[in-house]
């Protein structure tokens, strides 16, 4: 209690919006949340809240989430009594909401392509792109795919072009007569427009910044992974355990499945990484767009790979920081009631769309 006459200091006001913006911007670098912020809802209650994939994989609307109270979540077949829709017809934003519901992956790039075949709209000022300070973590990734888009046209002894925002900041370079004859030369060395240039970088910087997004994503989830797969030999390992054959089989499947579809994602990085050293080979406009067609026609199925993967192994890294803390017992539990639920959609999104072969493309 404070004493009578002392002042407590004041403590500063929050800033809700600043909050909010900064929830927001993480939800969009997440493989497994979505802020309803971003779609033109009409019920003022649904905009703070976010849609989440669950530890079964299910998705649910979060009206909340604290460390202390945990998180608060509705199905969304129960809106129209929370929000007290009418009952005689369907409500637009439950409209929405079922469509959102069915997405695999809340990640910006299957989002950009599963929110335009739903036919669900964002708000015209949202971006669907990653944050800054996300990309900027990404920068070691991206640097192996676009330095040698820099060699492939500057060459090595252009020491005025080092990295992809040197060739982006052209655009804005005060020596314009410099800047159009680097830019002239790319255009000459790509078989394109000086005009299309642009559109070019663009589309160059985002289908491997993609790709760093998922392999970063993947990096970041393999340790846990290696964890939990490591954990099942106590579990077989145990005198009680090991006699309950309902348990061994679903440790089985479990093990299986994620053993299979980490290496199917690994699998399909090797597969972009030879065409695009094919591709460098002797670079131009018309080799990228093979490479980015192909990229992109498999954003929703890693992006559902890696978002099932990491929501799993998070519930687990959470109840089991340690490798040492809880007994098999315990951790068999989760297995049963947690982590087998739907964890067969990430095989089924692998057998929906196994991986091709690697795109030829053959050096001129």
């Amino acid at each position: 209690m404070a004493k009578k006459g002392v002042r407590l200091p004041e403590q500063p006001a929050r800033d809700y919006e600043a909050e909010d913006r900064q929830r927001t911007q993480e939800d969009m670098d997440s493989m497994y949340a979505v802020p309803l912020s971003i779609l033109p809802l009409e019920t003022t209650g649904l905009k703070r809240a976010r849609m989440v994939k669950n530890v079964k994989l299910q998705s649910a609307i979060e009206i909340f989430a604290d460390k202390e109270t945990g998180s608060g979540q509705l199905d969304v077949e129960d809106l129209p009594g929370e929000f007290d829709w009418p009952d005689d017809k369907t409500h637009p934003d439950l409209i929405i909401m079922r469509k959102l519901s069915v997405l695999q992956s809340y990640d910006i790039y299957s989002l950009r392509i599963t929110l335009r075949e739903q036919g669900i709209p964002v708000n015209d000022d949202v971006s669907l792109k990653l944050s800054d300070d996300k990309q900027a973590e990404l920068a070691g990734y991206m640097r192996s795919f676009t330095m040698p888009l820099i060699m492939q046209i500057y060459g090595s002894e252009d020491v005025s072009i080092q990295s992809f925002q040197d060739v982006v900041g052209l655009f804005k370079d005060p020596d314009v007569k410099k800047a159009r004859e680097k830019l002239q030369q790319m255009a000459q060395k790509l078989d394109i427009d000086l005009m299309e240039v642009p559109k070019f970088l663009e589309d160059y910087g985002d289908i491997f910044l993609s790709l760093s997004y998922y392999r970063n994503n993947m990096d970041n989830i393999m340790p846990v992974v290696n964890e939990f797969l490591d954990s099942m030999e106590g579990i077989r390992s145990n005198w009680q355990l090991r006699n309950d054959p309902a348990l061994m089989k679903t440790c089985t499947m479990v093990e299986n499945t994620i053993n299979e579809t980490c290496a199917s994602i690994s699998g399909r990085f090797e597969t972009f990484n030879k065409a695009s050293k094919n591709m460098w080979k002797n670079l131009n406009a018309e080799r990228f767009r093979q490479v980015k067609n192909m990229i992109e026609s498999y954003h929703t199925v890693i992006g559902g790979i890696l978002c099932g993967l990491t929501v799993k192994m998070m519930h687990w890294k959470r109840l089991f920081p340690d490798p040492n803390l809880g007994g098999p017992v315990r951790r068999s539990e989760f297995i049963m009631s947690e982590m087998k639920q739907g964890i067969d959609r990430m095989r089924d999104l692998e057998k929906a769309q196994p991986m091709g072969a690697a795109l030829n493309i053959e050096e001129d």
